[in-house]
């Protein structure tokens, strides 16, 4: 299992994440406070609170680097270095 902070702050990244989320064979969801959703479907990411991070939870066994690398530029650490 795999946790992750992430922002999508804008439709694009949720567009491009459920994407990324839909193209593996594993569950994956995203918590926001008491809710949590499929990761894999756009009305859920879309029914949450956007304006705060989120956390992503994947059950991808060994499979780690690989969504790491693609949920890379998403994660709340990697934002924030950019706004500086």
């Amino acid at each position: 299992m795999l946790e992750k902070t992430l922002l999508l702050s804008n439709i694009d990244d949720v567009k491009a994440f459920v994407d990324i989320a839909n193209s593996k064979d594993y569950d994956i969801e995203i918590m926001s406070g008491k809710y949590i959703v499929n990761a894999k479907s756009i009305m859920g990411i879309f029914s949450l609170d956007l304006t705060k991070p989120v956390v992503m939870v994947a059950h991808c066994g060994d499979k780690k680097a690989e969504i790491t690398r693609q949920v890379e530029k998403y994660t709340l650490e990697v934002k924030q270095k950019k706004d500086l």
